[in-house]
């Protein structure tokens, strides 16, 4: 894996002539942040050395570097899934190497399912906490003392500052903002109906297929992680219904000017 990550990083050097200070994951439908960042590099990941390529349709592939909000960040436009059949190392390699470039904290944005009976579609929901319900995990194997301990703490997972500062934002931007615990399971089905009760009854306010391997990552290596979820669609008894990407992408939109606007809102403040 270090081979593999140094790689990578020596690749990415070059256009990071100042250090990204901010890592970001945009999720599913969530790419217009993209409009905001002064851009100065965009990498297609099949030219990056050792980088997965996306296989899901709504998602770009491209790393991008540059500015927003006056902050240097890198910017992974689509993510990785384990659905798609890469392992959670895989899933989690951009993460070590924008860590390994410099920085400082990881926003993660992602599409869920809302559990709760009190959000509804197209709300914002910041992450306190997680679920792993995925039958793999991004650190089984040999440690590498190098990127961080055997059995890292995750009494943190996200980072409490950060959640603070996101409703300090969403204050000042009159944004409504609901804060809960996300499960993150394997995919690509959506859940049944039983599904989602367990899920409530595990004490879940949203499901979804990401994010929980890359926070497991970040939180390895040292990095605090923020991240927000866009219910985009309800697993609430009598609420349920038939669910398409389109209609994901549909819901998502709705609510990604908010999440651009409180993301922005967030960095210029770091």
């Amino acid at each position: 894996m270090l081979t593999k990550l140094n790689q990578a990083t020596e690749f990415l050097k070059p256009f990071c002539t100042t250090p990204p200070q901010t890592g970001i994951i945009l999720g599913t439908g969530l790419g217009a942040l993209v409009n905001e960042i002064e851009i100065r590099h965009s990498i297609d990941y099949p030219e990056i050395p050792n980088f997965p390529v996306s296989t899901v349709e709504s998602h770009k592939g491209r790393l991008i570097l540059g500015t927003l909000a006056g902050k240097e960040v890198i910017v992974m436009q689509g993510r990785f899934h384990y659905y798609e059949g890469y392992s959670l190392q895989e899933v989690t390699f951009p993460v070590r190497v924008m860590i390994q470039l410099g920085i400082k904290q990881l926003f993660i944005s992602n599409a869920s399912g809302g559990l709760n009976p009190s959000y509804e579609i197209s709300d914002l929901m910041v992450l306190d906490d997680h679920i792993n319900l995925l039958p793999d995990h991004p650190l089984r194997g040999k440690n590498e003392p190098t990127l961080g301990p055997r059995f890292p703490d995750m009494s943190d997972a996200y980072d409490e500052s950060l959640i603070k500062l996101a409703f300090e934002v969403a204050k000042e931007q009159q944004l409504k903002l609901q804060k809960g615990v996300y499960a993150a399971v394997q995919g690509p089905t959506l859940e049944t109906k039983a599904e989602y009760k367990y899920l409530r009854v595990i004490g879940a306010d949203a499901v979804g297929m990401s994010t929980v391997p890359e926070n497991i990552v970040a939180r390895h290596m040292g990095v605090p992680v923020f991240a927000i979820s866009v219910i985009t669609d309800l697993g609430v008894p009598n609420r349920i219904q038939e669910t398409s990407l389109q209609d994901v992408i549909n819901a998502a939109g709705i609510a990604e000017p908010r999440m651009t606007a409180l993301i922005k809102g967030m960095i210029s403040k770091l």
